[in-house]
């Protein structure tokens, strides 16, 4: 099990963007230890990538974020399939223009994988993690939901678009959940609720909160949710129930060290 997050700010958010990463990456530590990382896109730019293979608590006090941050994405890994040591299998992943996390398991990567475009980087053509197959669909397809029905096994996941500025996609499709919190010039989104709640604790913000529907792809543009567009996930996915979460500790010890950071 894996936990991701983001959020989308409008230009004009006062949000301190740092803080924001910081908060995410604390309130879903728990739910991996084998690797770490984050992404995050300036206003008209590209997408800076920063990932290492370890705990969230090694990462929490080195992430900093531009002021003129739009677009982030958070990821902790737990993995099943492509080994950490690889830094390519590590989240966030970039597959072309996307860049994105992923929580659950797909089990017709491969397959998909050999009808789809070929990776164009060093890095891409090491790759054998099984969340390649949703960025490289969302590549493929420019961010079409009907795309996200080829996918086999369960899913929670978000990505950024290079050609698509000031915009990121979040989509679940079963097995895995995944919530959202707007408020009033920003978007959160997270694994958890309760990552949502240690957000606006450090924030100060009140968030509307709820939970994506499954087999929903939800944009989110300049801090706001711009549409929402349903598709059929895998039904046939069966799991009896969410795995463990692995690294409660790291929950703990990230919390401990954003309240101090937070305290700065």
């Amino acid at each position: 099990m894996c936990g991701i997050a983001g959020y989308s700010l409008s230009a004009s958010s006062t949000i301190e963007r740092t803080l924001a990463a910081q908060a995410l990456l604390a309130g879903i530590a728990e739910r991996g230890a084998d690797a770490v990382g984050y992404a995050y896109r300036a206003s008209g730019g590209v997408v800076e990538i920063h990932k290492q293979r370890s705990a969230a608590s090694a990462l929490l006090e080195q992430v900093v974020l531009p002021e003129n941050v739009t677009e982030a994405l958070v990821h902790v890994r737990d993995y099943t399939k492509g080994h950490p040591r690889i830094e390519a299998n590590n989240h966030p992943i970039r597959h072309g223009a996307v860049v994105g996390v992923h929580n659950g398991i797909i089990f017709n990567d491969d397959d998909l994988m050999n009808g789809l475009r070929p990776p164009e980087s060093r890095e891409a053509s090491e790759m054998t993690v099984d969340s390649r197959a949703i960025f490289a669909l969302a590549e493929a397809s420019n961010g079409s939901a009907a795309a996200l029905e080829e996918l086999r096994g369960s899913m929670a996941t978000a990505w950024i678009d290079e050609r698509r500025t000031g915009t990121v996609f979040v989509a679940r499709g079963v097995g895995r959940p995944l919530w959202i919190g707007a408020g009033r010039e920003e978007t959160f989104f997270a694994s958890t609720k309760a990552a949502l709640e240690v957000v606006e604790r450090y924030l100060r913000l009140k968030l509307r909160k709820r939970e994506i529907g499954e087999g929903t792809l939800v944009q989110l543009t300049e801090g706001g949710e711009l549409r929402s567009e349903r598709f059929r996930p895998d039904r046939d996915f069966q799991e009896r129930e969410l795995p463990a979460v692995r690294a409660p500790h790291e929950g703990l010890s990230c919390l401990r060290r954003l309240a101090a950071l937070a305290a700065l």
